[in-house]
């Protein structure tokens, strides 16, 4: 079996199913779009009845009155302005206006019992019929600009209209000014409560007196400023300290020093800078020294026991001492100085302690003193807020003018409502969108129960059987078969559509290739024969040697289209002994397309059809052409194309748009189901949709190239003519 035949196959197992469901299920807005634009006149229709009898029943309807008033919900005066510039006020807060308040509550107040009740009740005197509901009913207030509101009211009585809005704007207006005063008097009554009874002066005079008391203590004025003197103190002591240890290491080491230069030789202390800045002792040490030395002098010249020598030598004795006692001297001197300085170091040892200690104190009373101050200025605010909020209260008290005002400072006179001038328009308005919603539901009521195919789409949806092609429907591509070698961009644009269809034919078969099929239709009418003719002209001009044959003996009409004879044809074949290749004839259009006519009509066409001759026929044919076209009747009512097809790669359905019913169709593919005939798609005939994009291609392609032609035949005439000229010359 080819791949064609089981993909037809198994297609063809859900294909009834599919449509079934399909035609159950709901119409998606493509085909809605679709469906309104083919019922166009009857909507229209529709609409048209609806409007004019919306614009009748206006005219024969009594006149209704409607008159209106427009209220400025906040009103800028020179009171006004002075109260909105103090911020305490509930004017200059916007309580009142409809910028910052719900405008959609203040509307549903207007329009309550609270408000509405007691006009009725004064006017129902005068008009007995008038009730809260009907008041409600025809009454409208909206809000046309920020701060404006506009009030309607509409009723076949003039005069009820006038009175009723002239009650209305009254109401509205005292309403206003109560509301107002109302809202003042509770916020009054408020500040003074919580003044009074909330303690907040008393709270005020108590944090002052905490104050007061915290100072009194501590004797200060500020703590913070205290605490930085003091800390200013600590700093400063902490400087002397650090000196004085400086100064107590400095003499530390030179008392060091001066015990390491005492341990040593007179004669050698000479050099030491801290007994050489002693003058006194400099100057014995300068004795001892030149006694001395005087000594070494005389020892060369007299002898020990010399008294010059002796002299000299009790002098030493006798400054040794003094030398002795200078340096004990000098020495308590520096311990004395060193235990100064560390008397000192303690002494600002115990300052800098008493010091911290007073600053660890302050640190504590700061704090207090902080959270009084804050306790104070919270208190003394709230309690300034609201003696400021209670004058600016009675301020607002003060005003006369009413909250509300009526635009039209003149409403409260006569004033004659105006009556409804719109009434038809809006009628005719109201009577064409229900007359479009009317018209729309009849176009789709009507398209559905049409139960048509319009569309590849639809076709393709409903039975998911794969779309070889579609075929435009255009005037200007009616043309005839003589036509055809003229090469017209139209026409020749019209004969690619099928070299696209014929060659979508032959991918199906990527296995084996597709040599021969039938083309069919559900219904007559379908457009299959022209589709078999002109798909057979499309594959010849593409070099394939093509046969096209008229299986249809029951209404044969090929030959007349193609131009050739039926003399004899495929009824004579089967019945009698012929040689096929005698019968056959060539196409005066195309010299690769063969035509086999059907012959004279048999008394049994499915006989002939369904006979071994028949069989054994065809499989010659297919032997001897490059691809063979069988032409057949309709599916429904007829075998002769499920005969044929058995014997072929499949069959190709013809739907012929805008005619063919979804029944038939199904009834068809369910026929062809139970035979088992593969189908290998469908061709849509007779489209409205726009042209494939080769179709368009074609044409400019096809125009281009006779322009290029026409450019090159005239440049070979003026080239021959001036050849010709120059031979003339010579």
């Amino acid at each position: 079996m080819l791949k064609s035949e089981k993909y037809s196959q198994m297609q063809m197992k859900t294909n009834a199913a599919q449509l079934n469901d399909a035609d159950e299920g709901g119409l998606n807005l493509g085909q809605v779009g679709a469906t309104l634009r083919r019922r166009a006149l009857l909507i229209a229709g529709f609409t048209g009845v609806a409007a004019a009898g919306a614009v009748l029943k206006a005219e024969s309807d009594p006149p209704i009155f409607q008159g209106q008033f427009e209220i400025l919900t906040k009103p800028v005066t020179g009171e006004s302005k002075a109260v909105a510039n103090i911020p305490q006020t509930l004017g200059a807060q916007g309580v009142s206006s409809p910028e910052t308040e719900n405008v959609a509550t203040t509307i549903k107040v207007l329009e309550s019992p609270r408000l509405l009740a007691p006009i009725v009740k004064d006017l129902q005197a005068k008009y007995p019929d008038l009730t809260y509901k009907r008041l409600e009913r025809y009454l409208n207030v909206t809000s046309v600009k920020p701060n404006i509101l506009k009030v309607e009211y509409v009723d076949e009585d003039e005069q009820q209209v006038k009175d009723v809005l002239q009650a209305l704007a009254k109401t509205y207006l005292d309403y206003s000014r109560a509301e107002q005063e109302e809202d003042v008097n509770e916020a009054i009554k408020f500040v003074q409560e919580r003044i009074t009874k909330g303690g907040l002066q008393q709270r005020v005079e108590d944090w002052q007196e905490k104050l007061r008391n915290l100072r009194r203590k501590n004797t200060l004025v500020e703590p913070a400023q205290k605490s930085q003197e003091v800390a200013a103190l600590i700093a400063s002591l902490n400087q002397q300290r650090i000196e004085a240890r400086v100064q107590y290491e400095q003499m530390s080491t030179k008392y060091r020093d001066l015990q390491s230069e005492l341990a040593q030789q007179p004669g050698q202390r000479a050099g030491n800078s801290l007994l050489s800045d002693n003058p006194r002792y400099q100057k014995i040490l300068d004795q001892i020294q030149e006694a001395d030395i005087l000594i070494k002098k005389e020892s060369a010249r007299f002898t020990p026991e010399n008294p010059t020598i002796l002299t000299l030598q009790d002098k030493i004795d006798n400054l040794m001492p003094m030398l002795t006692a200078e340096e004990e001297r000098v020495q308590r001197d520096y311990v004395s100085r060193i235990n100064e300085i560390a008397a000192r170091d303690e002494a600002l040892r115990d300052k800098i302690k008493k010091a911290e200690a007073e600053l660890k104190y302050l640190a504590t009373v700061n704090r207090d003193y902080d959270y009084i101050q804050l306790q104070l200025k919270i208190a003394t605010e709230n309690y300034g807020q609201f003696v400021a909020k209670e004058q600016a209260l009675q301020i607002e008290k003060a005003q006369k003018l009413q909250p509300w005002k009526p635009l039209d400072p003149q409403y409260t006179e006569v004033q004659k409502p105006a009556a409804i001038v719109d009434s038809a328009k809006r009628n005719l308005l109201l009577g064409g969108l229900l007359g479009l919603l009317l018209g729309t539901g009849a176009a789709l009521v009507v398209d559905k129960l049409s139960n048509v195919f319009y569309t590849s789409k639809d076709v393709k949806d409903a039975t998911y059987l794969p779309l070889l092609g579609s075929i435009p429907l255009r005037k200007e591509l009616a043309v005839s078969l003589q036509d055809s070698g003229n090469q017209k961009p139209d026409i020749a644009a019209f004969f690619e559509v099928f070299r696209s269809l014929y060659t979508n034919i032959l991918l199906l078969g990527s296995d084996t290739p597709i040599r021969s099929l039938v083309i069919s239709s559900a219904t007559p009418g379908d457009g299959k024969s022209t589709v078999a003719i002109y798909l057979a002209l499309a594959a010849a001009a593409m070099g394939h040697r093509v046969l096209l044959v008229d299986a249809n003996l029951r209404c044969p009409t090929l030959h007349k289209r193609v131009g050739v004879m039926n003399i004899q044809g495929l009824t004579d074949i089967i019945a009698s002994d012929l040689d096929w290749s005698n019968v056959i004839e060539r196409s005066p259009i195309e010299n690769n397309l063969y035509v086999l006519s059907a012959g004279p009509i048999p008394p049994d066409p499915v006989r002939l059809l369904a006979s071994q001759k028949m069989q054994d026929l065809m499989s010659d044919l297919q032997n001897s052409f490059d691809f063979v076209i069988y032409d057949t009747p309709p599916v429904l009512g007829f075998a002769d194309a499920n005969l044929l097809a058995a014997n072929t790669n499949g069959m190709v359905l013809v739907a012929g748009l805008g005619k063919l019913k979804r029944t038939v169709f199904q009834q068809a593919l369910e026929e062809l189901q139970v035979s088992g005939t593969p189908v290998l798609g469908f061709i849509a005939n007779k489209s409205k949709e726009a042209a494939p994009a080769s179709y368009t291609y074609y044409q400019q392609y096809y125009k281009q190239r006779m322009s290029a032609e026409r450019v090159e035949v005239e440049e070979m005439e003026e080239s021959n003519s001036s050849i010709i000229h120059k031979i003339r010359g010579k």
